[in-house]
């Protein structure tokens, strides 16, 4: 057996059906892909590079499924605001004087910050969107990335201009690019920034390039309202209606679904992006999440962007997920830390795109993280999918791997310069956020 890589003595979740846990084990890599998982050694093998895991824990990497990278430029800038002044007041205006090379570094944080913290896949939104692609094909990361076929403003005024060609364009050049780390959907930004012309257009415009949606979803009281207001019908309902949700859809927080609205999702196989730190900061609300998973909804896990964050750390996303929904249905049997880490790992790469990954078993893509649980907190070791969900810190991820490359090995990148990205982002900081 030739394997590129060997990862001997570590214990591996798997999360297969079973959950398995493997300790002691070995994981092999070939050509991208995992090629051997077994308690035992490999017999005969040759390998090229060998890991020594002892006192680590190996799971898949986890997958961010809505995000807005590049807002880390924003980071700490528009704090404990309601969403539609936060949106409106704060944030747009910043990004009213964002150029390409903004957004390239300040993607480039956030691609650093989730690569750190155990992240190897991504759902991405936002504007210069070519600089999103570039970042992730520097850095090794995957992720799924979307355009919008509608321009919102013109002079300051909002128009609603088409711009359908980009998006085919944009996906013609980056889906599948990348060495296959990069999907494209088409972006909706909300029902209430779009309208039911445009909502038709782009759900006939993804089903002509047999592609997705990324969409934020009935975040607010607010959008509920003006939902009701425009259309004479819930967000999920004019989505239906116009065709949006005859295709893969990925809907970014879902806080205010309708009983009705619960069932079309499940009916149109629609995932969820739960969003809980953004959801709670911003006073957005609490998504109704164990009746989602209870209908059988493909749940996921996101952290929405660094400005209404405020930080890219998918550990906190999980154990806020796990906790909060204990406490508001004052149920401590809801939410268990396997059902939380599959949303935030296997479901999360079904829900943008990659099939392949999100599991650790042969032939699967070796996307694998190892955390480093020689560490107080993880003592004494007893569950370690508990110990992911409740005691793990984003610190303790120790190395990660996307496509069997080493993109980060004892805490130290190996093709990222970090101290650039971070001089840069500090350095254009001053001309976006002066008031």
């Amino acid at each position: 057996m030739k394997l590129d890589l060997l990862i001997k003595n570590v214990d591996i979740i798997t999360m297969d059906d079973r959950n398995m846990v493997i300790h002691d084990g070995f994981l092999g890599i070939s050509d991208g892909r995992i090629s051997y998982l077994s308690q035992k050694p490999p017999e005969n093998a040759a390998f090229k590079k060998e890991l020594d895991g002892k006192g680590m824990l190996a799971m898949p990497g986890l997958v961010n499924t809505h995000t807005h990278s590049a807002m880390t430029l924003m980071r700490n800038y528009a704090d404990d605001i309601a969403l539609e002044s936060w949106l409106f007041d704060n944030i747009f205006p910043v990004e009213a004087k964002l150029t390409d090379k903004d957004v390239y570094w300040g993607t480039m944080l956030g691609i650093a910050e989730m690569l750190r913290s155990g992240v190897t896949a991504f759902a991405d939104m936002y504007m210069f969107m070519d600089e999103v692609a570039r970042a992730v094909t520097e850095t090794g990361i995957k992720a799924n990335l979307c355009k919008s076929p509608v321009q919102f403003f013109e002079d300051g005024e909002l128009k609603r201009l088409d711009k359908s060609q980009g998006t085919v364009d944009y996906y013609n050049q980056y889906h599948n690019s990348a060495q296959g780390r990069i999907k494209v959907f088409v972006e909706i930004h909300s029902t209430y920034m779009f309208n039911e012309r445009t909502l038709a257009n782009a759900a006939s415009l993804a089903k002509q390039l047999n592609t997705g949606v990324h969409i934020h979803l009935l975040e607010t009281t607010a959008e509920v309202e003006s939902s009701k207001r425009d259309y004479g019908m819930t967000s999920v309902e004019i989505c239906k209606k116009t065709g949006v949700l005859d295709v893969p859809v990925l809907a970014a927080h879902c806080v205010h679904l309708t009983d009705s609205d619960l069932e079309i999702l499940k009916e149109k196989g629609v995932s969820v992006a739960h969003n809980p730190a953004s959801n709670l900061k911003l006073g957005s609300g609490i998504a109704r999440i164990p009746e989602m998973l209870e209908r059988g909804i493909n749940v996921c896990l996101g952290t929405d962007g660094a400005a209404s964050n405020n930080n890219l750390n998918m550990f906190e996303e999980m154990n806020l997920a796990a906790l909060v929904h204990k406490g508001t249905a004052m149920d401590p049997q809801l939410m268990k830390a396997a059902t939380v880490l599959k949303m935030g790992t296997a479901n999360g790469a079904k829900a943008i795109g990659f099939e392949d990954t999100g599991v650790l078993a042969e032939g699967m893509k070796a996307d694998i993280i190892l955390i480093d649980t020689d560490k107080p907190h993880f003592y004494p070791k007893n569950n370690p999918l508990s110990t992911v969900v409740y005691s793990a810190q984003a610190s303790d991820v120790d190395t990660v791997i996307v496509d069997g490359n080493i993109l980060m090995q004892n805490r130290q990148f190996t093709g990222i310069d970090e101290e650039k990205i971070k001089y840069e982002v500090q350095a254009l900081s001053g001309r976006l956020l002066s008031r």
